[in-house]
């Protein structure tokens, strides 16, 4: 089911922006992050770097980076960061059969969240599910589970689940004891191991919805990127990859998107056979699976990488045979 795309340009569009998008942000977020929209002259034309927001009502909208105030993370206190964005339940699905590595959303994240070229939040994996089928391409991030075991070994209160679904590291409180990074059965996690002169960076206030500036001797990973959420932005894997792949939404509504495609979560699941991975360890994952059937892409499309890249995925058998075939 495909959304209705807002018209561009027109008195209408714009009215919309200053009127229905301040509603609905403010909805998610609080009026501080759209106050200069009020400001704007109904004639002005966005321009500059272009946004993607999700309304509540699934309506996707492009609006001008310069018409949306950043989030000040300094109101956002510890007690707010740990309780979640109110009335959302918050749910990523990932759809398997239009992944061909094109890593975007890998980039995308690290970009978003200050990474080094080797530290991946979101890791594609490449699957075989026996020995007669052909190997797919597998994003795997956070679950951000229903029943973390990362949540329950953590000593100190670092890692806590809040009421939206989203995991997070508090990594003021994080004394790197690497239990979770031991129970995680997705290997979601990353430890920092030595300080690192971005660690120093003090211009934004740090938060665990963020999780900039990092620190040495403590945990980060995926964390659905709350700050982008409290703003009605989708998280930067799925504005950056190409193909459509990530869709994200809110459960309570009912409603994912994937930045072009807007639909029910419950048909998209139903309909598509969605599942979560490693479900019968009882975690209750929020990410779901579509399965790779019908795919768009040849598998050797995906291999348009760095040789570094091709490296991890030079045991699986079937790619074995491609390479003697001079395939990839």
């Amino acid at each position: 089911m495909k959304n209705n795309q807002t018209e561009e340009g027109g008195t209408d569009r714009r009215k919309f922006l200053k009127l229905g998008l301040m509603s609905s942000l403010t909805a998610i977020a609080g009026a501080s992050i759209v106050t200069n929209l009020a400001a704007q002259e109904e004639e002005k034309q966005p321009a500059g770097e272009v946004m993607r927001l999700l309304t509540p009502e699934g309506k996707i909208v492009e609006v001008s980076a310069s018409n949306i105030n950043k989030y000040p993370e300094a109101l956002i206190t510890r007690a707010e960061s740990r309780k979640g964005i109110p009335n959302r339940k918050f749910v990523m699905v990932i759809d398997l059969a239009k992944c061909k590595n094109a890593r975007k959303c890998v980039e995308g994240c690290q970009k978003g969240h200050n990474l080094d070229y080797g530290q991946e939040f979101m890791k594609i994996k490449l699957l075989q599910d026996n020995p007669t089928s052909e190997p797919y391409w597998f994003p795997k991030n956070c679950m951000h589970c229903d029943e973390p075991p990362c949540v329950t070994v953590c000593p100190t209160g670092a890692t806590f689940k809040r009421e939206d679904n989203i995991v997070l590291i508090d990594n003021e409180r994080c004394i790197g004891c690497k239990f979770c990074v031991t129970s995680c059965p997705y290997s979601a996690r990353i430890f920092n191991w030595e300080h690192k002169t971005k660690f120093d960076d003090k211009s934004q206030p740090y938060s665990p919805e963020t999780s900039v500036p990092g620190a040495m001797g403590t945990v980060t990973k995926c964390d659905f990127c709350p700050d982008l959420l409290r703003q009605g932005l989708l998280p930067h894997c799925a504005q950056s990859c190409p193909e459509g792949v990530i869709y994200f939404g809110d459960r309570n509504e009912d409603i994912v998107t994937n930045g072009s495609e807007t639909v029910r979560f419950s048909e998209l699941i139903n309909k598509r056979g969605g599942y979560r991975h490693l479900e019968h360890l009882g975690t209750k994952p929020n990410v779901y699976y579509l399965p790779p059937v019908d795919r768009l892409y040849e598998l050797e499309d995906g291999f348009d990488v760095s040789e570094e890249v091709k490296e991890r995925y030079k045991d699986v058998p079937y790619i074995q045979e491609l390479i003697k075939q001079g395939k990839i």
